[in-house]
């Protein structure tokens, strides 16, 4: 079962480069409350990468295009209001069914 974000992990976030595209994504799966595990299988790569995008590390440039598209579909999930999930269901619903085929 996944875990929610730790209070450590948020309040580094906000210290983080807003202009990286990894911490862009952090910030908006927080505020969709999208599980990291979730947004791994999105993106066909694992937990740790997540993580590592997440805190503004190197992110491949093919995997620019994805993120992007990502959070403009999880944006318009919120302006919607399908977002924040408030159960696992919810959020695994919303990433099988918007997002995978749509990145």
């Amino acid at each position: 079962m996944p875990r929610p974000y730790s209070e450590r992990f948020l309040l580094d976030l906000n210290k983080l480069d807003p202009t990286r595209i990894g911490v862009q994504l952090g910030k908006v799966c927080v505020k969709a409350n999208l599980p990291t595990s979730y947004v791994a299988k999105a993106f066909d790569v694992s937990r740790m990468s997540i993580h590592s995008w997440f805190r503004g590390q190197y992110v491949r440039e093919k995997n620019y295009e994805k993120i992007n598209n990502f959070i403009g579909l999880v944006n318009k999930g919120l302006d919607k209001g399908l977002l924040p999930a408030m159960t696992l269901a919810q959020a695994k619903n919303f990433i099988d069914s918007k997002v995978i085929d749509n990145i």
